[in-house]
């Protein structure tokens, strides 16, 4: 017997997401594999996740850690997870206890999370997380992020100081009416541009994660590898039980 049309409407919406990824990085010339789609699934429950990555999707995003540490336990191990935008210091060892297969950390945005992030990592005798720099690009005052200005000296921080992190790109969060797009796009560019000057890396080996449900295809023509979208895979979120980090 077929399955409810409705229990199916995420994985539907997974691979149109991946066509319009495929065709998005067509048209900039760059090779579809070497695009990242992080499925962000906050609010969402484990069931829905499953579906997803029944699918064959293996990357997901969370932003709350008190939800993420109680989700992951219940997911498979081989899962890709990010854990995305800002993190309170004094609950670092708790998101890396909780979930031991996270893979990056897309939020670093002052010295201070970095060297927490440092020192959990190497308490735990894991392997080096690896993290993007978040620069604020919108310049609202209420967003996370390192000012532009500022992003340079995190990157080499990161890179130089904290021995169990490994550097890994740059990211940031636009408005979420996207009006900042495409000048976040550009500005975080310029950034890299700036941060691989400074390390001596090939901006290759530098990470572009920007993009989200509202303007992932123009992010990936703009040169980002790595696009996190939610709503369009898993619908509408509830915030009714909203955790802060």
């Amino acid at each position: 017997m077929a399955a409810p049309a409705v229990k199916g409407v995420a994985v539907t919406a997974l691979r149109s997401v991946l066509v319009r990824v495929r065709q998005a990085a067509e048209r900039a010339g760059t090779q579809p594999e070497r695009v990242r789609v992080v499925a962000v699934s906050k609010t969402k429950p484990e069931s829905l996740i499953r579906q997803v990555y029944d699918a064959g999707h293996r990357c997901f995003g969370e932003n709350y850690v008190q939800e993420f540490v109680q989700k992951a336990p219940q997911l498979p191990e081989d899962i890709e997870w990010h854990f995305i935008g800002h993190l309170q210091s004094n609950k670092v060892k708790t998101l890396l206890d909780g979930v031991p297969n996270l893979a990056f950390f897309e939020g670093v945005d002052n010295e201070k999370i970095a060297n927490h992030l440092d020192r959990a990592v190497s308490s735990l005798g894991r392997n080096p997380l690896k993290v993007f720099v978040q620069v604020n690009t919108s310049g609202e005052a209420s967003k996370s992020g390192i000012d532009p200005s500022g992003c340079v000296r995190l990157a080499e921080h990161v890179k130089l100081c904290c021995p169990h992190l490994e550097f890994s790109g740059l990211m940031t969060i636009g408005m979420p009416d996207y009006t900042s797009t495409p000048e976040n796009f550009r500005t975080l560019s310029n950034c890299r541009a700036e941060v691989c000057r400074a390390l001596g890396m090939e901006e290759d080996q530098c990470e572009l994660s920007m993009g989200m449900s509202g303007d992932f295809e123009q992010a990936i023509e703009m040169g980002s590898t790595n696009v996190r979208v939610g709503s369009t895979i898993f619908g509408p979120r509830d915030y009714s039980k909203k955790q802060s980090n």
